[in-house]
């Protein structure tokens, strides 16, 4: 068993439940940490037999580019294509992390995190 990780991937959406969040849009980090064999990949040296990063990256931008309310229901449509277009994943983790998040007070981020294990 390996791991494949994406780490802060940068994202400009618009996300939320108020109205001006999802007119102005926000900024936001995307990590991706998927489970899988990486040992058939670690000999053949073939692409074809590991997780191809560069498609989880464009999975992660293509979902980000559609609003939703809540940084779950990004997190799960993230890990959901995941699961359909790359069926080496095991276990896949979505973190979403809206930056400077319009609350009272000062914070960094916020940040929502799901895990899920591939249900073949």
């Amino acid at each position: 068993m390996g791991k494949v990780q994406l780490e802060n991937i940068k994202a400009f959406a618009h996300h939320g439940c108020l109205p001006q969040e999802t007119n102005i849009g926000s900024d936001y980090l995307v990590n991706v940490s998927v489970d899988t064999d990486l040992l058939k990949a670690s000999i053949s040296d073939q692409l074809k037999d590991t997780v191809d990063y560069v498609h989880i990256n464009k999975i992660v931008k293509q979902e980000m580019a559609i609003p939703s309310k809540l940084l779950e229901h990004v997190a799960k449509r993230i890990i959901d294509r995941i699961f359909s277009e790359l069926p080496f994943v095991e276990k896949s983790k979505v973190s979403v992390s809206k930056i400077n998040p319009p609350i009272n007070g000062d914070v960094e981020k916020v940040t929502v995190t799901l895990k899920l294990n591939n249900m073949k």
